[in-house]
């Protein structure tokens, strides 16, 4: 579509096409966490091949991505919702706490 905004994509370790829209990078992910501005080739690399996955404790219809040593803290958490298709990238930010749900 012509009028659609411009992306980025990748594909979730399971196949699915994700996208990471524009306008959601800069009007709420890199507002919301500058610190990851400079690592959004970081972000789709994450859902591509994240170190752990885990289901969003509040919206069932979202997955966490992680990736430890990515990006400027100990891990970078990508949030992936598939409310939609494609399945859309709705947040991502440094985190330097484990996952609750990982063990190494």
């Amino acid at each position: 579509m012509a009028d659609e905004p411009s992306a980025s994509e990748t594909t979730d370790p399971d196949g699915a096409r994700v996208v990471l829209k524009d306008e959601i990078w800069r009007k709420k992910i890199v507002r919301d966490h500058p610190e990851i501005a400079a690592h959004r080739s970081d972000v789709l690399r994450v859902v591509s091949a994240p170190d752990h996955v885990a289901s969003d404790p509040i919206f069932e219809e979202r997955t966490r991505y992680y990736a430890s040593g990515v990006g400027p803290s100990r891990w970078l958490l990508v949030v992936v919702s598939y409310e939609q298709t494609p399945a859309r990238i709705v947040s991502a930010f440094a985190n330097r706490k484990d996952p609750k749900s990982w063990s190494a």
